[in-house]
């Protein structure tokens, strides 16, 4: 009997898979505990459509990540801190005061965790920073921070 899986099974199919399995496996365990439907025409034309619907929002949330990727790197974040000698700042700017900035004086929200910044800013200047917004788009946003 051919099933759509609704859910992981393991050792048998993922979520979305056309399979071929025994009759009274597909009735006693997959149709009763919900976990696939059988494969009738109407249903393999439902998971086609909700398939097309999850390509057309994966390209849509794409443009929109190149969209801001570009937005993004027009632009640069400008940071005041309290320094003492060398340019050395007195804490450090971390990636959650970068995103609040960002936020504030350009109206761009972007996550923090989203931020690559490997260690806090301990110093004045400009300092890029990449942006993981997609998992295909990198945006790199220009930080400046000069004295208070």
């Amino acid at each position: 009997m051919k099933v759509i899986f609704l859910k992981d099974v393991k050792g048998k199919g993922k979520k979305g898979e056309v399979k071929e399995v025994s009759t009274g496996y597909a009735q006693n365990f997959l149709l009763k505990n919900n976990v696939a439907v059988e494969a009738t025409p109407g249903n393999l034309s439902k998971l086609q459509g909700q398939k097309d619907r999850q390509m057309k929002d994966a390209a849509a949330e794409l443009a929109e990540a190149k969209e801001l990727k570009e937005q993004v790197e027009k632009l640069t974040v400008e940071l005041q801190a309290k320094t003492g000698e060398d340019g050395r700042l007195f804490g450090s700017i971390t990636s959650k005061q970068i995103a609040q900035a960002l936020e504030k004086q350009n109206k761009i929200k972007v996550d923090r965790r989203k931020m690559e910044l490997p260690e806090p800013i301990r110093a004045l200047g400009f300092t890029n920073i990449p942006i993981k917004l997609h998992p295909d788009v990198t945006a790199t946003l220009k930080v400046h921070v000069t004295e208070e």
